[in-house]
């Protein structure tokens, strides 16, 4: 076997023996394949790579943030998700939050995860010492890193966010200004963060100085994170779940990641002949659509519930019911959340309950022994919270925004509580082992963008550059509206629209529909292809 030609590139498809990295920013890149090449396996070059993409793109995530790394063993033959998005405060009452409180400032940030989460991983997987891993992260933080055209155009639009909290825009902003591509940004404090963290353990930042200078900052601001907040978070590992797709098994998180709409969509997309209907044609393009919606309906009313029907969500016979719903009419959608008074008409969830008994950056890395992660982590928005605790450079995130304000919805926000959460990283795997790491960042779009690129390496047989660079759709707005990047072919779109579609069109390369990385592993030979998204800055580096 040997990896498809097919698709079109407009970057060289990376390729490998030995190991390889792909994430959001070619420093971060760098960083994991320094790990690789110094003797770590891929969890040790993860969580490299994910340190580092904190000071390279500190606007995305970081260790004030939250994910989910989703790991393959090769010494354990163990496939596990380390699940580091954090509570509630045990403070946060619904009656606190409108919808400016909810997205930035005191009030919107989630318990801090990932600190836990990146050292539980190289406690239970790594082969390196924490110090090690970190150093290139330490490096580039001290140093400083020059910005790169999309860095500053993130900062740019964070600035005045950042502006309005004194620490945040000390610690990331040039004399009050968004720095310029190629101006150097330095952020000591992080890096002494992250030094102390690597030789002290997750102890420091839940329980110790840097806990006590997150839960002071809040206390002083008006924040609601304790003590015993950051001290009762523990980082999960979970089991994933999985669908079979054409002779392939789709790994992703469980519930309540938000992962179970992408696995759904492939579910139903599956009665279908993909194929055949042809990559990005009408006929594709209108079920997937339709597909689309049924999915976000049933996520909508079932990804938060206490005990959620999953099993009925992934059967293959709630699939086949949920395909014949669609026709040769696009349906209107109430959105990507709960709307308690959405649209008349719109699509409603089903009834997954009957089949139970049938039985946002992202990064990936992989090594020659076979140990594998594929990781969706965030802040939420551009700098999370717009906090950065003042002499630590950690940003904190603003993920209570993915709560819903409608009491009714079973996302409410609530004290000590879990949201469901849109990162959801992808694991591929056929009979003769792992085939693909996949994901994207891209808030509610992660879950129409991973099943797009997903089909286009297995139904288009897609070399996994071109499989990201394709051109996406997204619907979710509330009515009949998609948006479509231009290089959809405009006599499609017009067929589209007389079906009922409206199109919203949103250029020729958007970070709206996210910026997917992913690894592809050749049955035979084992060696790997890595592709990154041009939309955003990655870069996939093997050796």
């Amino acid at each position: 076997m040997a990896f498809s030609p097919q698709g079109t590139t407009h970057r060289t498809t990376v390729t490998g023996r030995r190991g390889m990295v792909a994430s959001a920013h070619p420093l971060a890149s760098v960083a994991g394949l320094r790990i690789l090449m110094d003797g770590g396996n891929a969890i040790d070059a993860a969580i490299a790579t994910a340190a580092a993409l904190n000071v390279t793109e500190p606007y995305m995530s970081g260790i004030g943030g939250v994910g989910y790394l989703h790991i393959y063993s090769a010494r354990e033959k163990e496939h596990k998700i380390i699940d580091y998005v954090g509570l509630t405060p045990k403070a946060a009452e619904l009656s606190l939050y409108d919808d400016q409180k909810q997205d930035e400032g005191p009030l919107s940030p989630l318990v801090p995860g990932a600190c836990g989460g990146w050292l539980l991983a190289l406690e239970r997987y790594g082969s390196m010492d924490p110090a090690a891993v970190f150093a290139p992260a330490i490096e580039y933080a001290e140093q400083g890193h020059a910005l790169t055209v999309k860095n500053s155009l993130f900062y740019t639009a964070a600035a005045p966010g950042l502006l309005q909290y004194q620490h945040g825009g000390a610690a990331y902003l040039l004399d009050g200004r968004a720095p310029q591509p190629g101006e150097v940004v330095v952020q000591k404090d992080l890096a002494e963060t992250f030094r102390r963290v690597a030789a002290e353990g997750p102890e420091i930042y839940y329980k110790g100085a840097i806990a006590e200078a997150i839960a002071g900052y809040m206390a002083e601001v008006g924040g609601l994170i304790t003590m015993e907040d950051l001290a009762d978070f523990t980082p999960q590992i979970v089991d994933p779940i999985a669908i079979d797709y054409r002779g392939h098994r789709i790994f992703a998180p469980p519930l309540p990641c938000q992962a179970v709409q992408y696995l759904e969509t492939l579910n139903i997309m599956e009665g279908f002949d993909v194929a055949d209907l042809g990559h990005n044609s009408a006929e594709t393009l209108h079920r997937f659509i339709e597909t689309t919606k049924l999915a976000m309906a049933d996520r909508i009313a079932y990804a938060a519930i206490a005990d959620p029907p999953t099993k009925g969500l992934l059967s293959k016979k709630y699939a086949a019911e949920r395909r014949a719903l669609i026709t040769d009419r696009a349906q209107s959608t109430a959105g990507e959340h709960m709307t308690p008074d959405g649209p008349a008409g719109e699509v409603a969830p089903g009834d997954p309950g009957q089949w139970l008994n049938e039985c946002t950056t992202h990064f990936d890395a992989v090594d020659a022994d076979g140990n594998a992660v594929s990781c969706t982590q965030s802040l939420g928005s551009g700098f999370g919270s717009k906090m950065v605790v003042p002499g630590t450079g950690v940003a904190l995130n603003n993920f209570m925004r993915w709560f819903d304000l409608a009491p009714q919805s079973p996302n409410v926000i609530g004290p000590a509580k879990k949201n469901e959460m849109c990162v959801s990283p992808a694991q591929v795997w056929d009979d003769a082992g792992l085939r693909l790491l996949i994901g994207t960042p891209g808030s509610y779009g992660i879950l129409q963008t991973t099943p797009q690129m997903i089909m286009n390496f297995i139904d288009h047989q897609m070399n996994v550059q071109a499989a990201i660079e394709a051109p996406r759709v997204k619907t979710g707005a509330p009515g009949y509206k998609v948006d479509a990047e231009n290089r959809i072919d405009r006599e499609v779109c017009a067929e589209l629209e007389r079906r009922g579609h409206e199109f919203n069109f949103i250029g020729d390369w958007s970070m709206g529909v996210g910026g997917g990385q992913g690894i592809a592993i050749d049955a035979d030979t084992g060696s790997f292809m890595g592709g990154a998204d041009p939309r955003r800055d990655g870069y996939a580096l093997g050796w």
